[in-house]
């Protein structure tokens, strides 16, 4: 069975976007760019910035970096969430040494469409959806499927940003608004193992 084009089914589900409100999740500035500048004028965005996962001190990093890319370009309106770490720390318990982008990945996945989901729902948006799949370390069909069970009210916004150079074209958009981009998704588990992997090449 072919697997499903989530890139394309966003733009059909775009072609009656007249009017329409979406809530995108969004993990960082530099994710956010190339599929902000794709969505700009096909659909109102609201930019949902909710990353548990993030510890603090990168956090504030990545948080104050959103605000500034929306402030030059206007593409979106930003929506804050309390930085509830203990949110994320519950979710993936007993996952802590899973590798990056296995069983604790999509929990935390999981955790952040929830609550994009459910403030979709009661603020009234027509979608929501998230800029996690124009990264080439992300499962889009795992990020997709998580967000087609968690639909109700509010749809899921299929998505598949990476494709059509959409994360080449993020790397051009952060140098020009000069972003700080981090080489990791930000949670201390992903930092550690990147730091184990960078010490046995050392060796």
């Amino acid at each position: 069975m072919n697997a499903k084009n989530f890139d394309k089914l966003m733009d059909e589900e775009l072609k009656n976007a007249d009017g329409k409100s979406l809530l995108l999740h969004c993990c960082c500035a530099p994710c956010s760019t190339a599929c902000l500048e794709r969505l700009f004028k096909k659909i109102k965005t609201t930019v949902l910035f909710y990353n548990p996962n993030v510890k603090s001190g990168e956090y504030e990093k990545r948080k104050a970096e959103m605000i500034r890319f929306l402030s030059e370009t206007g593409y979106a309106v930003f929506l804050d969430c309390d930085h509830d770490e203990e949110s994320f720390y519950s979710a993936v318990k007993g996952l802590e040494k899973e590798k990056e982008g296995g069983a604790r990945c999509l929990k935390c996945f999981e955790l952040r469409l929830a609550k994009t989901r459910d403030i979709a729902e009661a603020n009234g948006f027509d979608y929501f959806s998230t800029t996690l799949t124009l990264s080439p370390l992300k499962n889009a069909e795992a990020i997709n499927k998580t967000g087609e069970s968690l639909q109700k009210n509010a749809k899921w916004l299929y998505c598949d940003f990476k494709k059509r150079g959409g994360y080449l074209r993020s790397v051009q958009l952060s140098k020009e608004h000069n972003l700080y981009r981090q080489n990791f998704c930000g949670c201390v588990y992903s930092e550690n193992e990147r730091k184990t992997v960078a010490e046995t090449d050392k060796k």
